[in-house]
C-alpha cells in the first residue's frame, strides 16, 4: 500500500475509535513517527496533509530536519541524553520525554540561554518496565511541583510508552492509569495539563478510548522501518 493509503487507513482507524469512546476526532493528534525514514518520506507525508513528526535521535533529527519542508513540526519522543538537550533544544518544539528532575533542569537550562519557553511532556513509566524511561508514578506526585519552578518549561501534559502486546487489550490498563494520574496532577499543580501522548500502531484505539489526544505512529503509516539510518540527501 502507498503512503496516502496507509494515511487514510490510520485516520478512519482513529475516527473509529473516537466514534466509538463518543469523542470528536479533532481531539486527536496524529504525530508520525519519522524515525530512520529519509527527509524526502516526510516531504511526501506532508505533502498529503501531515505536519507534526516525531524523531528518537537528536544526530538523525539534525539531518533530517533542515532538509525537510518548513511546515513541518517536530516532537522529540526518545530518550533524551542530557548533553543533547541543547540541541533538542533548538530543533524541536516539544520535548514529550522529559523522564527525571535532572533532564528537566537541564533542558531548562539550555531553554534559558536559548531565551526560548519549550512546550514539554512528562515521561511516566507507567508499567514499571526496567527497560524503559520515566517516572514512577508515585514519585512523579512528589516531584511534579518542582517542574513549576522552571519558567522556561510550559508542561503541558504526559507520555507513555506502553509494554509490547499482541492484544491491545492488555495495556488499556497503562492507558487508563495514565490518564487517572494525569487528573491527579492536575489537581496538585492546578493546571488543566491537556496533552495525553499514548498508543502507537498496535495499540492506538484502547488509548484513544482512555483518553489520548496525541498518538505516535511509525509503522502503520511508513511501514517496517529502515535497518539503515538515514544521511543527509
Amino acid at each position: 500500500m502507498s503512503l496516502a493509503d496507509n494515511l487514510a487507513a490510520v485516520r478512519s482507524r482513529i475516527a473509529r475509535a473516537c466514534e466509538q469512546a463518543g469523542r470528536d476526532p479533532e481531539e486527536v493528534t496524529l504525530l508520525a513517527v519519522s524515525k530512520n525514514h529519509p527527509a524526502s518520506t516526510v516531504a511526501e507525508a506532508a505533502n498529503l496533509g501531515l505536519t507534526l513528526f516525531g524523531e528518537n535521535r537528536v544526530q538523525e533529527a539534525k539531518i533530517k530536519i533542515p532538509a525537510s519542508p518548513e511546515r513541518a513540526r517536530w516532537h522529540f519522543i526518545g530518550h533524551l541524553q542530557s548533553n543533547k538537550a541543547r540541541e533538542a533544544v533548538s530543533l524541536f518544539e516539544m520535548i514529550e520525554s522529559l523522564d527525571s528532575p535532572a533532564l528537566a533542569a537541564e533542558v531548562q537550562k539550555q531553554a534559558e540561554k536559548q531565551a526560548k519557553t519549550l512546550r514539554v511532556l512528562v515521561e511516566v513509566n507507567v508499567a514499571g518496565e526496567s527497560s524503559k524511561f520515566g517516572w514512577n508514578p508515585e514519585r512523579l506526585l512528589e516531584e511534579l511541583p518542582l517542574l513549576k519552578g522552571f519558567k522556561r518549561l510550559e508542561l503541558q501534559g504526559f507520555m507513555t510508552v506502553a509494554p509490547y502486546s499482541n492484544d491491545p487489550e492488555r495495556v488499556r490498563p497503562v492507558f487508563r492509569r495514565l490518564r487517572e494520574l494525569r487528573d491527579r496532577c492536575v489537581d496538585v499543580l492546578g493546571l488543566p495539563l491537556p496533552v495525553l501522548s499514548m498508543g502507537m500502531s498496535g495499540d492506538l484505539e484502547v488509548a484513544i478510548q482512555e483518553g489520548a489526544t496525541l498518538v505516535r505512529v511509525g509503522t502503520a503509516l511508513f511501514g517496517p522501518r529502515p535497518r539503515v539510518v538515514p544521511v543527509a540527501e
